[in-house]
């Protein structure tokens, strides 16, 4: 049994893909004080998980700001290469959704829009909005998430945005124009957190704090592609698991004409793109 390791060290959690000639066959993710501990701590898991030994593995592939911690050195006496985060996540992404080309947006701490097709992986711009901003905000504005290191917990954040209205938040295209305009839906964000009540609790500082960071990113993919005849987006990344980005999403494709793709498994984009 040969088996192919594709990895990608976060800075806070580490993700690892398994392939056995070019079948994927697992994926997990762990989380450690520090990445070195995280990726050997990754593979020890996979392969107890998979009923493996290291003598199975035959390649180990590393990617992500953590694959920087390692030279050039073999880990575990195993061939171990280093590859573009950018390439890794294009690969993936492609090999995730099923198609062909795509612009390929990483939402991780920041943003990166990487064009990816047969001809292969460009990145094509980045932004610093990202899951980044979201614990940011969160940890000064809402006190209801803060642990005690002083941190928001992501899963605080999400559980106190599931009660949330937006129109305690957020300024819309009714607040201001009276009359129904046909190409601008009236519950279109005209500004972000324009219209804060005093009534708006924290969970509507959540949602608003999620709505905030996930238009923004819809609307940069948008504009990347103003001059492209591409009209597919894969989004990858953590920040493809949360609830509120597929109706976002789907509002975009409405207005933009753009087919927007949350492939299963988009955590683990970068981890396959390295693999494979």
């Amino acid at each position: 049994m040969s088996i192919d390791l594709g990895i990608d060290i976060g800075g806070s959690t580490t993700k690892i893909v398994g392939l056995r000639d070019g079948a994927l066959i697992g994926m997990l993710q762990v989380r450690a004080a520090d990445q070195i501990t995280s990726m050997y701590g990754a593979i020890g898991n996979f392969l107890r998980e998979q009923g493996a030994k290291l003598g199975d593995v035959s390649s180990i592939a590393l990617t992500g700001v953590g694959a920087s911690f390692f030279g050039d050195e073999w880990i575990y006496g195993i061939e171990t290469r280093k590859i573009s985060e950018f390439i890794a996540v294009g690969r993936g992404a492609l090999s995730l959704s099923g198609l062909r080309e795509a612009l390929v947006v990483s939402m991780g701490t920041g943003t990166a829009f990487v064009m990816a097709g047969e001809d292969g992986v460009e990145r094509v711009g980045g932004s610093g909005v990202g899951g980044g901003t979201i614990i940011g905000l969160a940890s000064q504005m809402l006190r209801g998430c803060t642990a005690a290191n002083g941190k928001s917990d992501i899963d605080a954040i999400l559980a106190l945005a599931e009660g949330g209205r937006l129109e305690n938040v957020d300024l819309s295209v009714r607040d201001i124009i009276g009359v129904a305009i046909p190409s601008l839906p009236s519950n279109l964000t005209a500004a972000n957190f324009g219209k804060i009540k005093s009534t708006a609790s924290e969970s509507d500082l959540a949602l608003g704090i999620i709505n905030m960071v996930f238009e923004t990113i819809g609307m940069l993919a948008v504009f990347v592609l103003r001059n492209e005849t591409m009209r597919d987006v894969v989004l990858t990344g953590t920040l493809a698991t949360f609830p509120q980005l597929g109706p976002i999403l789907d509002e975009f494709s409405s207005l933009f004409g753009l087919a927007f793709t949350i492939p299963p498994n988009a955590v683990f984009a970068t981890a396959l793109g390295a693999a494979l």
